[in-house]
């Protein structure tokens, strides 16, 4: 895969959430970087920073306070600078319409978010595999619902 670590960001309200994602990614063989955020205008204030080093992956809650995910993904979309960031949405909800709304405003894929560890670290890691090997991937609903 890459040499250099891979940049990743989680926007994401729960403080337990944050913890164990950054536990399971330390887990992971896979090198890596892992800033979190707490909601959606925290993000956003990040990714406008003029900085070099764009996350490679976005993982997005929906429900969050302030600027829930929904808005975020419209926003980071209708960006320039933004609009290629792979955006896995990382939600509690596993609402047909949440799928439908986040596949239609160009998130990459979409995960409900699992109550197992070990199961959260095989998803982040197919996760982060699917980026790499789709870095321009079509809009196919089907590689869209990630299910393990």
């Amino acid at each position: 895969m890459h040499n250099e670590p891979l940049h990743i960001l989680l926007a994401d309200d729960d403080e337990g959430d944050r913890l164990l994602f950054k536990l399971a990614f330390s887990e992971l063989k896979i090198k890596s970087i892992v800033n979190t955020v707490n909601d959606g205008i925290e993000l956003m204030e990040w990714l406008n920073k003029e900085v070099d080093t764009l996350p490679y992956l976005l993982f997005l809650d929906l429900n969050m306070p302030l600027k829930n995910g929904m808005e975020c993904l419209k926003e980071i979309k209708s960006n320039n600078r933004l609009k290629d960031i792979f955006i896995a949405i990382y939600s509690t909800s596993d609402n047909e319409k949440d799928m439908d709304e986040t596949f239609y405003n160009g998130a990459n894929v979409y995960i409900t978010k699992p109550n197992d560890f070990n199961l959260l670290k095989q998803i982040l890691e197919k996760v982060v595999m699917t980026a790499y090997k789709y870095q321009e991937p079509g809009m196919i609903r089907d590689n869209f619902l990630l299910r393990i």
